[in-house]
This record gives structure tokens, C-alpha cells and sequence, in this order.
């Protein structure tokens, strides 16, 4: 699971913005990967003959744009989601926190998990609209945008629709949470070197296998998850669930049954794909927006490099290091005589 350190220099309005623009272009860039994944999962026609066909049906029929179906509801889900996890995440912290204020990884992982099963509850609603936005015909569309598709899943099925597949995915949340934990306590065997000393590179090497282990295990839970919100008597084959079902357990047996257990995992190979540019475009982008960021806030020379500002002091926070400025400002400034006035 990979996190993105909190700078001190950075507001929280800098750090909540520098995050939420490095997430919708990781999303935006991966969102073909995204769609296949959900595709796959839901089992619809377009990917009965693999991946790479689904991807060229789909654009045959739908056109090159339906390849990023889903991803503006995707996108304006990243910043109520990052904040609701964010300030959930510091409450678990500081109450797993024991007396000297040290936390272990396996609290820190659980605080984590804890946190974003609040996110997603709470924004669950529109990652079910990002569903069916997804597996509809673009050019014959059941839902016409985003406020549309809200409207009539809540006027047609009812308030619990939008809430369909919640328990999986808070379920999934366990082994994702055991995957994660199983990679970082073995990170420093694997790399035989403390893990204070790990460089930007392992780190990001250590996200992306964290990320991929967690994810193949908790990817049985996210494949039911994705048919319990892409079935519907009110859209066409029922929203081309490959098979039917009456709850969660009953879409458990029905995939392993008609599907085989594999079936499960069935559009792993896309997901796992998209991990590696998800995590490189999403640093990337955070790195130089903060870098924007301390150089509009003064602590470094420019954009361009880390290079930072002579006499100024790095641990004071913006606020204060805007009004040192301008008390020096205020001192300095000569004053105006009194023969000149």
C-alpha cells in the first residue's frame, strides 16, 4: 500500500490538491486498463475472446472514447474519498498509537484499511454509477451522465442499489490488509538492508509489489463486488453479468460453478498491468505539484529542482513563514520622515 509523506511546508488545501490532480491523471491514464478490469469482472460479452479483443470490439463499436467510460465519476469520487480517508486515517493513527507515540506497521496497515472502508462506504454510491456507466452501450446508452445515472438507480431500485456489492468490498478489505502486511515486514529481507534506508526507487518498487499482492488476494472480493453492481432487470441482458444470482454467497457459487474458481480472477492481468503506471504517473505528478507548491511558498529556489532557499527555515510551517516575511518587511521598510510629510 503506498502513501504519500506529509510535508509540513506543504497546506492542507496544497496537499489535498497536489494529491487530488496526481490521482486523476494516474486514473486517466490507466482508465482503458480500468474498463477492461471491470469488463472482465462483470463478464460481459466484449471479453469472451480475450482482453486485446475487448478492447478492439469495444472501439469498433462504441468508439475510441468508450475506453474511458466511468473515469470523470472515477475522478470526481478521488477528492471526497482522499479527504474522508485522510482525516479517518489520522484518528486511527493516534488512537493505535502506544504511549511513546511509535506505531507498528500491522497497526498502521489495519488504521489504513479501517480508514478507506470509511471512504468507501460513504462514496460507495458512485463507484456503483461508475459501474453501470461502464458496462452500458455509449451509443445506446441506459444513462445519459452521472446526475442522471443517480437519479434513476435511485428512482427505478431504490436507495440500497447504490449501495449493491458494499459488503464485498468491505470484505475485500481483509486480505488486501494481510497482503500489504505480509509484503512490508518482509521488506527488509528482501531488500537485506534496514528500511531507513530504502531510496525513493525501492519505496516505489515496495508500493507497487505491496500493491499487487494485496490486490490478487483481496481480487475475488472486487470481482463480486463489480457483478453485484452491474446486475439490473432495468438494463438491457441485466447489464451483461455472465451469470445470475440472488446475494453476495449466491454470486460466490454461481461464478465458481459456471465459471470456475479462476473465474474469480478473472481481469487480474489488466489490473495488475495499470499498477506500475498508476504508481509512476501518480509520484510524478504529486512530486512536481509539491514542488510547484514549496516554490510558490518560498522554500525552494524553483520548480525544476529541490534546491532550497537560503536563510530560510524548512520546519517553519507557510503560515508562519508568511508572517516572519512580512514582519521583516515591516522592519526594513524605511520610513517616511517627518519633513517629508
Amino acid at each position: 500500500m503506498a502513501t504519500l509523506r506529509r510535508d509540513g511546508r506543504l497546506t492542507a488545501l496544497q496537499r489535498l490538491g497536489c494529491a487530488g490532480l496526481a490521482g486523476a491523471l494516474s486514473l486517466s491514464l490507466t482508465a482503458p486498463l480500468e474498463l477492461l478490469t471491470v469488463l472482465a469482472q462483470v463478464g460481459t460479452w466484449h471479453c469472451r475472446r480475450g482482453l486485446r479483443d475487448a478492447g478492439r470490439s469495444l472501439c469498433r463499436t462504441e468508439g475510441v472514447r468508450a475506453l474511458w467510460k466511468g473515469n470523470l465519476t472515477a475522478c470526481l469520487r478521488l477528492c471526497p474519498y482522499s479527504a474522508l480517508q485522510l482525516a479517518a486515517s489520522r484518528r486511527l493513527v493516534t488512537f493505535s498509537m502506544d504511549e511513546l507515540g511509535h506505531i507498528s506497521h500491522w497497526r498502521a496497515i489495519m488504521a489504513g484499511s479501517l480508514a478507506g472502508m470509511v471512504a468507501t462506504t460513504v462514496t460507495y454510491p458512485s463507484d456503483v454509477v461508475k459501474t453501470r456507466l461502464i458496462v452500458q452501450n455509449r451509443l445506446e446508452p441506459s444513462y445519459q451522465g452521472i446526475l442522471h445515472a443517480f437519479y434513476q438507480i435511485y428512482h427505478q431500485e431504490g436507495l440500497r442499489a447504490l449501495y449493491r456489492g458494499v459488503s464485498p468490498a468491505i470484505l475485500g478489505a481483509v486480505p488486501f490488509s494481510a497482503g500489504s502486511f505480509f509484503v512490508y515486514i518482509n521488506l527488509d529481507t528482501i531488500w537485506q538492508e534496514p528500511i531507513v534506508r530504502f531510496t525513493p526507487l525501492q519505496n516505489f518498487v515496495n508500493g507497487c509489489v505491496a500493491a499487487a499482492v494485496a490486490q490478487t488476494l483481496s481480487f475475488p472480493f472486487e470481482t463480486v463486488k463489480r457483478k453485484m453492481q452491474a446486475q439490473s432487470p432495468w438494463l438491457p441482458h441485466y447489464g451483461g453479468v455472465d451469470v445470475h444470482f440472488t446475494g453476495m454467497a449466491d454470486c460466490f457459487r454461481q461464478t465458481v460453478k459456471h465459471k470456475g474458481v479462476l473465474g474469480l480472477w478473472r481481469g487480474l492481468t489488466p489490473s495488475l498491468l495499470k499498477i506500475v503506471p498508476y504508481f509512476g504517473v501518480m509520484f510524478s505528478t504529486f512530486e512536481f505539484c509539491k514542488r510547484v507548491c514549496l516554490y510558490r511558498n518560498g522554500y525552494i529556489q524553483s520548480p525544476l529542482n529541490y534546491k532550497l532557499t537560503p536563510g530560510v527555515d524548512q520546519s517553519l510551517h507557510p503560515q508562519e513563514l508568511r508572517e516572519l516575511r512580512l514582519l521583516r518587511r515591516e522592519n526594513f521598510e524605511p520610513r517616511k520622515s517627518a519633513l517629508e510629510n
